[in-house]
């Protein structure tokens, strides 16, 4: 990917991406940005600061990202379930770094916020079918089993006659689970 003009931020955001898909948080180095980007090595930290930095941008897109596949589900706690597991297969490198608020400055006022949106909408999911009482544990609940679910998906850990698609394999276990229809 050779930068050439627009949204050299978006680039840098994409190329980190790719970076971590391939191999981890670990392997990203803003030298290696800037050399898949095209650009001087200065220029990753001009934007971000920081590998820190970059990787707070990244978490905030991510939960921003994330805050809207929930809301899209509208209210059908299974169908979140599934929007959140959809997110974590396709955005692999945002939900690796997201929860790992040890990589980035998890603080931020634009990942609390992007944050606090996706929080908010799984509690109007959860609250839809639950309680007031039960609302807290069972938001817990919902978040731990479609995390696991995704965690378990992305590391291979399931039976190969599950099948290949993560959405249809995870719809009976959320149904089972959440008591939907």
């Amino acid at each position: 990917m050779a930068y050439h003009h627009g949204d050299l931020r978006r680039t840098l955001l994409a190329a980190a991406s790719e970076v971590i898909a391939e191999s981890g948080p670990a392997a990203l180095s803003l030298r290696e940005l800037a050399r898949r980007a095209g650009v001087s090595h200065a220029a990753p930290a001009h934007h971000f600061g920081d590998k820190a930095g970059l990787l707070t941008a990244l978490a905030a897109d991510g939960w921003s990202m994330l805050a809207d596949e929930l809301a899209a589900a509208g209210p059908d706690l299974r169908e979140a379930g599934v929007a959140y597991i959809r997110f974590a297969v396709g955005h692999r490198a945002h939900f690796d770094v997201m929860f790992r608020p040890e990589l980035y400055h998890a603080e931020d006022p634009e990942v609390a916020a992007a944050r606090d949106r996706a929080g908010e909408s799984l509690a109007e999911q959860v609250g839809a079918i639950t309680g007031d009482e039960d609302a807290r544990a069972a938001g817990l609940a919902a978040w731990s089993i479609a995390h696991g679910f995704a965690a378990l998906w992305l590391g291979g850990a399931f039976p190969p006659d599950i099948g290949t698609n993560a959405e249809a394999a995870a719809r009976p276990v959320l149904k089972f689970l959440f008591g939907q229809g």
